[in-house]
């Protein structure tokens, strides 16, 4: 199995969590990231977040990331990942 990029948030408590990146799109000039929690990687069934790059936040070597949580932008943004992982044997759960 090949090595995934990994993206560490940081949330407002300072806790941090490490997520496994599963694919990666832009859309309208906006990065968005398909993620599952690090500490999930070998269970069976693993539930996958997006998150948006704000690159109005960006820091001198990395990006802000934020969970998407808009219904129409989680929907539009789901079926785009469907689609880019039709081919692969994941089975992701938003």
């Amino acid at each position: 199995m090949e090595e995934l990029e990994t993206i560490v948030i940081t949330f407002e408590d300072g806790e941090e969590a490490e997520f496994f990146v599963l694919e990666q799109t832009t859309l309208m000039g906006v990065n968005y990231y398909l993620v599952a929690p690090v500490e999930e990687a070998d269970e069976e069934d693993i539930e996958c977040f997006i998150l948006k790059e704000n690159a109005d936040e960006k820091d001198a070597e990395y990006g802000m990331y934020s969970f998407v949580e808009d219904e129409k932008e989680l929907d539009a943004l789901s079926s785009i990942f469907d689609e880019l992982l039709e081919d692969s044997d994941m089975e992701v759960e938003f």
